[in-house]
């Protein structure tokens, strides 16, 4: 299905602290992934402060995810066991146009009901378009430290709730 078994393998050398990150992000932008669909729209979670659209690498995994639901209870107005419906999207319209079109942060969750074989791509640069991403200031990009300020703090940087960098 679309290189959507490739992307399954570069998760788990990812998981594994092997491979490129950045290929880990191209094979996802490459791959035919399967999102449910409820009510009209494609499913999301919401953890974190960020909305998770919801993707699958086959069906077999979008089914462990479906199991997992109906054994905590199901959803309301979904019948326990039911078909789940889906559309199959290709990774890079996820994360250049659905994600921006949310209109909150949001990211890509894949095969979330795997707990080895999981990986979130969140709203950073390198993974979704720089005007949504959470990393960058409001006042446009820039390059992130590379060493703290001699009288600053010794953590590294990291992005503010405002999107800005301490």
């Amino acid at each position: 299905m679309g290189g959507a078994t490739v992307l399954a393998e570069r998760i788990a050398e990812r998981r594994a602290g092997l491979g490129d990150p950045r290929e880990l992000v191209g094979e996802l932008r490459r791959a035919l992934v399967l999102v449910p669909v409820d009510s009209g729209g494609l499913w999301t979670a919401e953890f974190g402060g960020v909305r998770w659209i919801c993707a699958f690498t086959d069906e077999a995994a979008l089914a462990r995810f479906a199991r997992a639901r109906d054994a905590a209870g199901g959803d309301a107005g979904r019948e326990a066991g039911g078909a789940w419906e889906f559309a199959e999207l290709r990774g890079a319209r996820l994360l250049d146009e659905i994600v921006p079109a949310l209109g909150v942060p949001a990211g890509v969750a894949v095969d979330i009901a795997d707990a080895e074989g999981a990986m979130a791509f969140p709203p950073v640069r390198g993974i979704v378009p720089d005007d949504v991403a959470i990393d960058i200031p409001a006042d446009g990009p820039t390059d992130p430290p590379t060493s703290p300020p001699a009288d600053g703090p010794t953590a590294p940087w990291e992005p503010t709730a405002g999107g800005g960098v301490r």
